[in-house]
């Protein structure tokens, strides 16, 4: 099981997992942003204390991975499959991302 921890700006959001590879995705919001003032992380995900659960990478989440020639030459470089959707974005994790989402590895923080 992997996971990753998604903010939006500086905010805490939520956790994304991977339940086990081919097994499905699961985000669940922190009940602290629940209970803010903050905006959901996408029109997609409104805010809801339950998870949400899918067999593939939710689609607001992998429109953030690179594309093309971009993600082959990361993919190649950092040996990961091309079709491991969740080990990319981890990969990508702690850089910048376009907007105000970002993700981020888990710290004991």
């Amino acid at each position: 099981m992997r996971q990753l921890v998604v903010y939006f700006n500086d905010t805490k959001a939520g956790i994304l997992t991977e339940l086990h590879p081919g097994m499905g995705y699961s985000f669940q919001y922190y009940e602290s942003y629940l209970n803010s003032a903050m905006p959901p992380i996408s029109a997609t995900l409104p805010k809801q204390p339950d998870a949400y659960d899918s067999e593939h990478l939710f689609p607001f989440f992998s429109n953030m991975l690179p594309e093309g020639v971009n993600r082959r030459v990361i993919c190649r470089s950092l040996k990961i499959d091309e079709n491991d959707f969740f080990g990319l974005l981890e990969a990508m994790a702690d850089r910048d991302f376009i907007g105000a989402v970002n993700i981020r590895r888990i710290t004991d923080d």
